[in-house]
This record gives C-alpha cells, structure tokens and sequence, in this order.
C-alpha cells in the first residue's frame, strides 16, 4: 500500500486489500487491547501508537508483506530470542503472508512496551 491518506484507522483499514484486512484488523484489536493509555492515531501514513506523543508501536501493509513497527530498542533486545530467525529491520518485524503473523509474538512485544516507558528509536 501506498502511504495512506486516511483521516483515522478504521478508514486505514477500509482501504487495504481483502486479503490483508482481517489480520491487519486483528493487530489493530492487539494494540487496542494491550497498549492500554496509548492514543492511536495516523502517522507517516498508517497506524500507530503514540504515549506522551511519541509513537511506539505502528504496522501497515505494504505492497509485499505486513509490517510491525517496535519503536522501543530495549523491547527489541529483550526479545532477541524469540526476534531471531524472523525477517526484521532495524525496528520493523515483516510477515510475507498474512497466515504467517505470529500473534502470540505480537501481544508479548506489545506488553512489554507498554509495562513501562523506553526510549524511542
């Protein structure tokens, strides 16, 4: 997808192809749930999660994968681990095919970000 014109996430996800939708809707249900005093907004065009007005988390779905954005260096480290071995920028996790996204994965880096401020990457 190219960067996206949406005013809001429910217009984000009206958007994205069928294919992508459902798990794109359920990372966004992750987020809602876990990152609790966090305010979602738009940002750069997709999704993201903001505290005290510093995105933390953000995803999107690009043209060839779906991507998971982990702003929090120290949670990146953390989960070196359970990190290695998946397809991962320097603060992006990419899933090539929405079956593929591991969810349990995405709800621990997700409450581990929001256990406690960090700094932004």
């Amino acid at each position: 997808m190219v960067r996206s014109e949406a005013n809001d996430v429910a217009g984000y996800l009206a958007e994205v192809s069928e294919e992508r939708r459902d798990a794109l809707a359920r990372v966004r249900r992750l987020c809602r749930e876990e990152l609790k005093g966090f305010d979602e907004v738009m940002a750069y065009g997709m999704p993201a999660y903001e505290r005290d007005g510093a995105a933390e988390i953000a995803f999107a779905g690009q043209k060839q994968y779906i991507s998971f954005y982990l702003m929090r260096s120290d949670v990146r480290e953390a989960f070196g681990e359970r990190l290695a071995g998946q397809d991962m920028g320097k603060g992006c996790l990419r899933f090539r095919r929405p079956e593929n996204i591991d969810f349990d994965l995405l709800r621990d880096l997700l409450r581990a970000t929001a256990a406690r401020p960090g700094k932004i990457c």
